[in-house]
């Protein structure tokens, strides 16, 4: 066993995102804030390259957000916000909780 491998029981997200619509650059600044709120209760934070307009971020192959069907792009505070419903409920957000 890995000793710097994190726990197989905590959440793995995963943004799949354009690279011909050079997403990248978002996709890891929301990689970085997502790990940055969820740094215990997340096990990774992977990108994947797609194509088509692809953005998507999932949690353990659930989707969270979809740039398609939510018509736009994630507000970081509602990102925060549904990821932590779905990873750990009782965790507070600071001022990503206020309205």
């Amino acid at each position: 066993m890995n000793p710097s491998a994190p726990p197989a029981s905590l959440p793995r997200v995963v943004i799949h995102y354009c690279t011909g619509c050079r997403w990248l650059l978002r996709a890891g600044w929301l990689a970085q804030e997502l790990l940055t709120t969820f740094e215990k209760e997340l096990a990774e934070v992977a990108l994947r390259p797609g194509s088509g307009g692809v953005f998507r971020v999932e949690v353990d192959g659930e989707l969270l957000w979809d740039r398609k069907a939510e018509d736009g792009f994630p507000e970081l505070k509602i990102l925060k916000q549904r990821l932590r419903d779905r990873i750990a409920p009782d965790k507070a957000l600071g001022h990503s909780d206020r309205p």
